[in-house]
């Protein structure tokens, strides 16, 4: 039996914190699926291709050391309908402090409601990773900041790129 996993997030841009839970992903199931959520309310700093291009790029390294397979997707939906359909019995979390579990917690319980063929499992952040956020990587990198510690060098590079045109 494969074991399927479903890993979300806006990926706007992908974090070291993001590849950390990759890395701890990888022993914990043969296929792993990136889902990246598309929000037609909202506007990303790269388009779900470049994220996926991305993802692609710093997962492949990871996922290939216990020859986990990996799948990069796009949805708009419900995560657990969007899991459903990758055919994952696990929806992976990411937990950096208290506040994230909190959260997750209660994000864990509806799925279970809606989906309860589904297994949520919550992965510490390394202490390393664990006062990463995308968000403030984006604000830390349009402001001119150095963000070279938060992400992997291809985001790196693409951060640059895409600041350096503004």
């Amino acid at each position: 039996m494969t074991r399927i996993a479903f890993y979300t997030g806006s990926f706007d841009p992908v974090t070291n914190g993001h590849a950390d839970v990759i890395a701890a992903a990888a022993s914990l199931c043969d296929r792993l699926v990136l889902a990246i959520g598309v929000h037609p309310g909202k506007t990303p700093l790269f388009s779900a291709e470049e994220r996926a291009g991305l993802l692609k790029e710093v997962a492949m390294p990871l996922l290939a050391r216990h020859g986990t397979a990996l799948e990069v997707v796009t949805f708009d939906d419900l995560a657990v309908d969007a899991a459903k359909r990758a055919g994952a019995g696990i929806i992976l979390r990411g937990l950096r402090d208290g506040s994230d579990f909190d959260y997750e917690m209660q994000m864990a319980g509806m799925n279970a409601t809606m989906a309860p063929q589904l297994q949520t499992v919550f992965l510490p952040a390394s202490p390393a990773a664990r006062h990463i956020t995308a968000t403030l990587v984006r604000q830390i990198a349009a402001m001119g900041g150095d963000v070279s510690a938060f992400v992997p060098r291809p985001v790196l590079a693409a951060l640059k790129a895409r600041f350096a045109r503004r």
